[in-house]
């Protein structure tokens, strides 16, 4: 069974002007991880010219499809009727993406067929966050 789900994302980054310039970026799923997910940047996308990795909440993913959701880093609404915008704040500033909804919706769809909604086992989540917290002692 796949454990991990990779798509490519069209995003659009919207600048000043409502003028949108194209970005690349992959969202990624794992099941090692059941509760994330990832939007990878790669480096000539990214401010400092090193590749970025924004994590979040696949529950956030799902709710932003439908209604506006998040809080602080992350928030996620529906654009129109085919559009989802995710809004990215770091100390560097903010950053609007958009993203067509059906291939975010897609891409939900099959994280949920590698893991299912509520069968999230965070057992090793849990062990690795701890392990580092504690170095190991």
């Amino acid at each position: 069974m796949e454990t991990t789900v990779a798509q490519l994302a069209h995003a659009r980054l919207v600048a000043a002007g409502d003028h949108e310039v194209p970005v690349p970026a992959t969202l990624r799923y794992t099941a090692d991880d059941p509760l994330a997910v990832y939007l990878d940047f790669p480096a000539e996308a990214a401010l400092h010219g090193e590749e970025v990795t924004w994590t979040f909440a696949r529950s956030l993913l799902d709710e932003g499809l439908g209604a506006p959701a998040g809080q602080g880093d992350v928030r996620i609404w529906p654009y129109g009727r085919t559009g989802t915008v995710l809004e990215l704040h770091s100390p560097h500033g903010m950053a609007l993406l958009l993203f067509p909804a059906p291939a975010l919706r897609g891409f939900l769809r099959r994280t949920y067929e590698v893991v299912a909604g509520g069968a999230e086992d965070v057992t090793g989540v849990v062990e690795r966050g701890l392990s580092a917290l504690f170095g190991g002692v």
